[in-house]
């Protein structure tokens, strides 16, 4: 088996593949005016995402995440989810979700094989919260992430994007979360897409800020992992959980990619951002091109560029993050 690599030595063994762009809530930083299809959807079929996870498989991808939009609107998503853990040669199977069917089928998922989650909660303020999602269920997105706490998943993250006037100034409502319970609480700052721009000039807040603040309270940083992707990973000794920062427009950021991503109508994005994606869904439809889709992986891969160059200003050629599953 040939591993991915790009020319920059990287290795890629971590695929976000999308399963729907659709989403049911109204974050202010994605989908203000909510999701809006064009034209019918033609996402990828069962069959289709198995043939595209055989082929991923044989270039040595381990991880799988499964995304959206919202990926778990897809009424067949336990079976996808049955699918990556079935899928040889695949050892971790996670998804992101914004947390809405968590409390009820987060076991369900688990038993499928879930052994992962990656929960959106840009706010422990209720209220807060509601403004920036558009959604009232934070008390029962809370009691989801509890349930797969007491599930024992391998691990439960929360994923927080950073808003200045919205929650830059709540880390210790966060931290007061995490202080008992064994949850990476990971803030991400806001990146600037095609549809965002004053929105991103508006609210756009560095994660040093958040960096500052757990360096003078006693927070150390983590050796990095062999495995870990770009987040800088902070513990303390008083608390259970552990904080992350994802600072895309830092140096370096791009040194340590590891991952690949694939969108729901079944084209390979190098990068989140910069490139209008790569056709794969030709080679989907029948289980003998699985050498053709191995080869256009492995060709693929020598486009990819060193960095995503949004500290240059160039937010490429993505409409949103629910595009191609963020």
């Amino acid at each position: 088996m040939q591993e991915l690599q790009d020319r920059f030595g990287r290795r890629f063994h971590y695929l976000r593949l999308s399963i729907t762009d659709a989403c049911n809530f109204k974050c202010e930083y994605c989908l203000p005016d909510g999701y809006k299809p064009e034209g019918k959807p033609r996402f990828m079929a069962l069959d289709e995402i198995r043939r595209l996870l055989a082929g991923f498989a044989q270039v040595g991808t381990r991880k799988v995440r499964i995304t959206g939009g919202e990926p778990t609107l897809r009424k067949d998503f336990e079976q996808v989810l049955e699918l990556v853990a079935a899928t040889p040669g695949v050892e971790r199977v996670a998804t992101t979700t914004n947390g809405y069917r968590l409390e009820k089928h987060v076991a369900d998922w688990h038993r499928a094989g879930l052994q992962q989650v990656n929960v959106s909660v840009d706010s422990f303020d209720p209220a807060s919260f509601s403004r920036i999602t558009g959604d009232g269920r934070f008390d029962s997105i809370i009691r989801g992430i509890d349930t797969a706490l007491t599930l024992g998943l391998d691990s439960v993250k929360i994923n927080v994007v950073l808003l200045k006037g919205h929650n830059g100034d709540q880390l210790p409502m966060f931290l007061n979360y995490i202080r008992n319970n064994p949850v990476d609480l990971r803030f991400i700052e806001l990146m600037e897409t095609g549809l965002t721009g004053e929105y991103f000039k508006a609210h756009h807040l560095p994660g040093t800020v958040i960096q500052q603040q757990l360096l003078a309270q006693g927070w150390t940083l983590d050796p990095r992992g062999a495995d870990d992707g770009p987040a800088l990973n902070y513990s303390h000794p008083d608390y259970a959980g552990r904080i992350g920062l994802i600072m895309p427009y830092s140096k370096d950021f791009c040194v340590s990619c590891n991952r690949l991503r694939v969108s729901a109508i079944g084209k390979l994005h190098l990068c989140l951002f910069t490139e209008a994606g790569i056709e794969l869904r030709d080679l989907l439809g029948a289980d003998q091109h699985c050498a053709e889709l191995v080869a256009r992986l492995h060709a693929a891969l020598g486009q990819k560029e060193a960095t995503h160059y949004l500290q240059d200003g160039n937010s490429g050629a993505t409409p949103h993050l629910a595009s191609i599953g963020g």
